[in-house]
């Protein structure tokens, strides 16, 4: 019999991805492959079943029921784990960190699992790489909340009541988050700058028609990200950034570092120093924000500040974002399937790094 792979539809409070679309269903019908997705998976994000060809649909438990492997853009909750088969995979974004009672429960299911998370960031990793394809809606849609949430229009306007100035808008973080952000914030005509600790980031920054703002400090590090900062390379770091941040009258902060808090880079004194009628969005807040001031998924005022901490920003462009995160799973789960059949390659670094659970053996050490 052929594999059957799945999908549910996520249930997750706001969550409208998901992790199967048409096109991606048309390519693993292509391998062969038997796709049994729950009625109405991908209708939050714009596919209807209708637009599905040559998929089976049915209720969720015959969905789970029936997987062998079972795709997801959120950790499926613990009751749907409980009622897979044994030696099915699952694969998606399992928010592997601090999760030890979900990898508890995989294991105890003899489940093998697949956190995308957790792939190196090497060349043949990116077009797997779910965290950049989702950052890149998260920092488009972003840079539209500050536009909308800006008491001032973001490009130079001359009407007949005169000229209106742009915006000045800074991005923090030159990630793929803040690259796409400093695109959104040019095609809407701000002048914007970009800053990370980076400096190899400065050419990415100026490709983009953005100014790079140097505070003289760099913390250059391995895989990408960056290392932490010493405490004195920190004081320097804030120091700068506050003298600066009295010209901007938009701040997106993007720095963050899958599976640590998100580093702590305005401070409460810096806030209260920018201009009146300024306005900071951190993407960061989920991981527990940028600004000290950040609360996850609310409006904070403080003074004449209004501080923004917006939450899965990918699922509000649910459309575009299942399309990306759907291509991801499908080139990883290639590495997956070989004639037919499920086995994954545990040579291959991409198969090894990214398990979380091989056949109710915990691999992940967090």
């Amino acid at each position: 019999m052929s594999i059957t792979v799945s999908a549910l539809r996520e249930t997750a409070a706001g969550e409208r991805r998901v992790a199967i679309t048409p096109e991606v269903a048309k390519k693993l019908r292509g391998k062969g492959l038997r796709i049994l997705l729950e009625h109405g998976a991908g209708a939050p994000a714009g596919f209807p079943d209708a637009s599905y060809a040559e998929v089976e649909f049915a209720g969720a438990e015959q969905v789970i029921g029936q997987a062998d492997l079972l795709a997801c853009v959120l950790p499926p909750d613990e009751d749907v784990l409980a009622r897979l088969r044994a030696g099915c995979i699952v694969l998606g974004q399992l928010r592997p960190h601090g999760a030890a009672a979900r990898i508890d429960a995989l294991a105890a299911r003899q489940l093998t699992a697949f956190s995308l998370e957790l792939l190196p960031r090497t060349t043949r990793a990116q077009a797997m790489d779910v965290l950049s394809s989702q950052a890149a809606v998260a920092g488009y849609r972003a840079m539209l909340i500050a536009a909308e949430n800006a008491p001032k229009f973001f490009p130079m306007l001359t009407t007949a009541a005169g000229t209106i100035r742009p915006s000045r808008v800074l991005v923090i973080g030159a990630g793929v988050a803040g690259l796409q952000a400093i695109a959104t914030a040019r095609r809407l005509g701000a002048q914007i700058e970009g800053y990370d600790v980076r400096p190899e980031t400065r050419e990415q920054v100026e490709s983009l028609g953005a100014k790079f703002l140097e505070l003289g400090v760099s913390a250059a590090g391995s895989g990408g990200y960056a290392r932490e900062l010493t405490a004195e390379e920190r004081a320097a770091q804030q120091q700068a950034l506050a003298d600066h941040l009295k010209v901007f009258d938009v701040v997106v902060s993007t720095a963050a570092v899958p599976g640590r808090p998100a580093p702590k880079i305005l401070t409460k004194a810096m806030v209260e120093g920018m201009k009146p009628g300024a306005l900071i969005v951190d993407l960061a807040a989920e991981s527990g924000g940028n600004c000290e001031l950040t609360r996850p998924g609310e409006r904070v005022e403080h003074g004449d500040v209004l501080i923004l901490g917006p939450l899965n920003l990918a699922a509000g462009a649910p459309l575009h974002a299942s399309e990306m995160y759907a291509r991801n799973i499908y080139n990883f789960a290639e590495l997956l399937i070989r004639d037919g059949a499920l086995a994954p390659d545990f040579n291959d670094e991409l198969v090894a790094k990214s398990c979380l659970v091989r056949n109710g053996e915990i691999l992940f050490k967090s």
